[in-house]
């Protein structure tokens, strides 16, 4: 998830009134909507068929123990008659046996089903976390089912280039873009929105999240659930968030798992600049650790001496890039996913080591070209990202106002804040109507109460876009992971979560009132 919400920046980043919804923008469809009465014909299509499960994809790579089948959607919810397309559904069955006593059958609980977020990342791999320890209470009640939204390969995948232009590497990452600079990523940008509409044609209007929720819908129906238990992670949140909102009676139990700030003034302009800053905490949590165990590393013992050895790590991949590929900016996305997942942060403290120490393989392994395989996968995932948020609400359309907006942001987050913009420029420029983003609000006894889950210093998803959420879905209940900042924390290492998780999951048990879990143990030096 490369879009959410910080609660520091609100009061304090002035932002410039964006520019004035498209003329070609689309009121939110209500109850009474053709696409509302396009979903129920299509759910009630999807519940007669079913789901033949078979053989998963070859181009998928999931082993022999799960299985696939297809669920037929509308393009247009508007014209269920019209144009279809088929998402992949991947699933295992509950094993039923629990882990903590093999003799005791555990009886089932339906499907659970997954979204990992994105846009334009794919579930099919879900069902593998039934393997996992932290997951097995969960596997033994649970169908475990993931899926490939819209546009996620093999579920009518969109791209917008050709994969093999995709990674353009070595590139530069200046904190301080020059005018010439901005220029060029400009016109980069509404190059990759022309390309995005020709070869998206007319379909590309349809690809936003009001269809990822009502395609939520038909799978649920297909699966033969009566009321959908789902998890949604990082953007799935917001995903769970507009479905709660539009089918409320048809929800059973909904986790909400790093999430995203659902307000319709935040999607996704506004978004973006609060997850920048947010990095920048993170950084400075990253940095912080490396100095504490400058014995291992001996990249400072202070945080800006840290950020002093970046920086010439940076300076030197500018002047020659290593393996010819990696420069300043490949340096600065492998570093981003340490501000992810603290998972990442002894590995990218040894890269960085070695390579101011001369050996720069680590840092190649960790940053460089992908291969051509995982450049098509890494492009359809980009084109689905870009083409779901900038159909999804009001963009600006001067570059002006991001200039100025996030020129002022960068002055106090650097580490992503330029970067977050070259991602998202193309929506400056986008060729297909938006839509206007759902007020999502449920009223008490509208909604079964919901779980949220959330670490106080995540920066993907800052936390102010889980107290959103619990104040806007009634009866919710909130878990903090204090002082801790992974991207996601459902069936992690965090005993405490995991055991809110499970008794909400198995049993519909949530705690009386919010409340909060220590946090997990900081990463350690690898030997």
């Amino acid at each position: 998830m490369r879009a959410a919400a910080l609660y520091s920046a609100a009061g304090s980043l002035l932002l410039t009134t964006l520019a004035a919804t498209p003329a070609q923008s689309v009121p939110p469809a209500g109850p009474g909507s053709a696409e509302a009465r396009g979903t129920a014909v299509a759910a009630r299509r999807a519940a007669a068929a079913g789901i033949e499960f078979g053989r998963c994809p070859k181009a998928a790579e999931l082993p022999r123990g799960i299985r696939c089948g297809t669920v037929s959607v509308p393009l247009d919810y508007a014209r269920p008659d019209g144009k279809r397309i088929k998402l992949t559904v991947s699933r295992v069955r509950a094993t039923h046996k629990d882990p903590d006593d093999g003799k005791r059958e555990v009886p089932g609980q339906g499907a659970l089903l997954f979204n990992p977020g994105g846009p334009g990342a794919s579930g099919l791999y879900f069902p593998l976390v039934g393997m996992v320890p932290e997951w097995k209470r969960i596997a033994a009640a649970y169908d475990l089912v993931g899926y490939a939204p819209r546009g996620v390969a093999p579920s009518a995948p969109l791209s917008c280039q050709d994969p093999g232009d995709f990674f353009k590497g070595p590139r530069p990452a200046p904190t301080r873009p020059s005018d010439a600079y901005k220029e060029q990523r400009a016109a980069e940008a509404e190059a990759y929105a022309r390309d995005c509409a020709e070869r998206g044609g007319e379909a590309l209007r349809h690809y936003h999240s009001l269809n990822n929720a009502r395609d939520l819908e038909v799978v649920r129906a297909a699966l033969g659930e009566r009321r959908l238990t789902f998890l949604g992670a990082s953007y799935g949140t917001y995903l769970g968030a507009l479905y709660a909102e539009l089918f409320p009676s048809h929800v059973r139990r909904m986790v909400f798992d790093a999430v995203v700030n659902p307000d319709p003034e935040q999607v996704w302009y506004r978004n973006n600049l609060d997850q920048s800053e947010a990095f920048e905490d993170r950084w400075d949590d990253f940095k912080e650790w490396v100095a504490e165990h400058d014995a291992v590393y001996g990249l400072g013992d202070t945080a800006r001496k840290v950020q002093d050895s970046y920086e010439e790590a940076s300076a030197r991949l500018a002047e020659e890039p290593a393996g010819g590929t990696v420069g300043p900016a490949q340096l600065q996305g492998a570093f981003l996913k340490a501000g992810y997942y603290d998972d990442y942060w002894p590995h990218r403290a040894e890269a960085l080591s070695a390579y101011l120490k001369g050996d720069p393989q680590p840092l190649v392994d960790q940053a460089g070209t992908r291969t051509e395989e995982g450049a098509v996968g890494a492009e359809n995932s980009n084109a689905v990202y870009t083409t779901v948020e900038c159909n999804d609400a009001p963009w600006p359309t001067d570059f002006e106002v991001w200039d100025r907006d996030n020129t002022r942001l960068a002055r106090r987050a650097p580490f992503e804040t330029w970067d977050n913009v070259w991602t998202n420029l193309p929506c400056a420029y986008w060729r297909a109507p938006r839509q206007r983003p759902l007020d999502v609000r449920t009223a008490p006894g509208e909604l079964p109460p919901t779980l949220v889950l959330a670490a106080e210093r995540d920066a993907a998803t800052p936390y102010e876009g889980a107290l959103e959420l619990r104040r806007r879905l009634a009866g919710s209940v909130l878990v903090t992971e204090r002082d801790a900042g992974t991207h996601g924390i459902a069936a992690g290492p965090n005993a405490c979560v995991n055991g809110h998780l499970e008794a909400y999951l198995l049993e519909g048990r949530l705690p009386a009132r919010d409340t909060s879990c220590a946090p997990r143990p900081e990463p350690k030096p690898r030997a």
